[in-house]
This record gives structure tokens, C-alpha cells and sequence, in this order.
């Protein structure tokens, strides 16, 4: 399991306001904290959880693949932090000789809603408001009201041609799941879950589906904690 701090806040008086929250990771997948301690979870994911490489790697070029992935996973634990990320979470050790390619984001959501308003009027406004085309699902995450998201976010080749190298590099299309939590006795704060994958390259394959199972389990087990 791993922990979060959420940003702490004086709780509301009818309850007691969680300050963290815990999930149960896959094997191979590991957390990296946004707001404090990313530095030192990144050289523990570089000296202690990458030991293995791909298959097809040669052992010389074992040191290279591990720095390129250490600056890979250091890039998007910047940007996810930019935006509000309260924890990244990538898969760090390969799965029958292969690298999953594949994250997902805990940030906490400025919606900017009134503290009163029921979690349920919120995600009612949220579920129709224009956004990603896919499939909007009313669910339940720790109990409470939730939103749930699934849609496919291809790059705009028009866009992309005008784009910097390193972006059009970096862009590709992706798989991607949204969810949106609120943060139980705690009215007026929510939380996100954003997953994305690559998959195989085919968005619609049995194997990206099967990623996405995988993270759906993955926000099955959330729950909060008060310690």
C-alpha cells in the first residue's frame, strides 16, 4: 500500500476530514510523491527497483536504458506536479520481459464549486459539461459519489505539425481514464485519479483493454485515511 498526504486543510465541523488516502499497487508499480520527497523516490527507483531490463537490451546498454528512464519518469513527475499532482504512479520492473507504458496521476481538483453544494449536484454539472468524447459513468470510489470517465485522446495532426520536436516526439495516441472523487466529511474538495496508456499502439486491443482493467482494480481498492 501507499500513502498521501493530502494538503491539510482545518476539517469541517460536522466530521473529521481524512489526511491521506491508500492504494493497493500492482506488482512492479511504484509511487512517487509530488509535494514532498521526489527527489529521493526517484534515486530510490533508480538504485533499488531497476534492476531488470527488457529483453533485447544488451547488459551494456543496461546503465543507459535505466538514466533514460529515470529522466522519462523525472519528466513526467514535473508536469503532473505543475498541475496540481498530488502522486505519480508508474510501473518501474518489466512484466514477461516487456515495459508496460503506462501512469496514472492523484491531484486534487480546484473546481472552484460552492462547499455546500451536494457531491451529487456537482457531478451531475460535471457529467454535462463538454469534454473528451467516451463513456461518463456515475460510480461509487470509498463510498462516496464518483465520476468515472473513458475516453481516447489522439493528437491533432495540424497542431502537431507546428509543434516543438520534443513534443511531436512525446505526443501520441492514448487510452485514458478519468475519475473524480470527493473527499469524504470534507465538502467542496475533490480529488482525481487521471490513468493514460499508449497500450500497443492499437487503443481498442484486448491488451490496452486489459491495462485498463487493471487500473479500474487499481481505484477499486481506494480508500482514505485518518492516522
Amino acid at each position: 500500500m501507499s500513502l498521501s498526504d493530502l494538503e491539510r486543510q482545518p476539517p469541517p465541523v460536522e466530521g473529521t476530514a481524512p489526511c491521506g488516502y491508500e492504494l493497493v499497487l500492482p506488482p512492479g508499480w511504484i509511487r512517487i510523491p509530488l509535494r514532498n520527497g521526489t527527489k529521493e523516490a526517484l534515486e530510490n527507483v533508480f538504485f533499488s527497483h531497476m534492476e531488470q531490463v527488457p529483453e533485447g537490451i544488451p547488459r551494456d546498454d543496461a546503465m543507459r536504458f535505466r538514466l533514460d528512464m529515470r529522466r522519462q519518469i523525472e519528466k513526467q513527475a514535473r508536469a503532473a506536479r505543475r498541475n496540481g499532482g498530488l502522486d505519480l504512479y508508474v510501473p518501474v520492473l518489466p512484466r514477461g520481459g516487456i515495459f508496460l507504458m503506462a501512469s496514472f496521476i492523484v491531484a486534487e481538483m480546484p473546481l472552484g464549486q460552492d462547499r455546500a453544494a451536494p457531491p451529487e449536484e456537482v457531478l451531475a454539472q460535471l457529467a454535462g459539461e463538454d469534454g473528451p468524447d467516451g463513456s461518463v459513468t456515475r460510480v461509487e470510489v470509498a463510498g462516496a459519489p464518483a465520476l468515472r470517465r473513458s475516453y481516447q485522446s489522439v493528437p491533432d495532426a495540424e497542431q502537431l505539425r507546428s509543434a516543438p520536436e520534443a513534443v511531436r516526439q512525446a505526443a501520441m495516441p492514448a487510452r485514458r481514464v478519468d475519475y473524480v472523487i470527493s473527499v469524504a466529511d470534507d465538502p467542496g474538495r475533490w480529488i482525481s485519479i487521471n490513468f493514460s496508456t499508449p497500450g500497443d499502439g492499437d487503443l481498442d486491443s484486448e491488451f490496452t483493454g486489459v491495462l485498463v482493467e487493471l487500473f479500474d482494480a487499481v481505484v477499486g481498492t481506494f480508500k482514505w485515511s485518518y492516522e
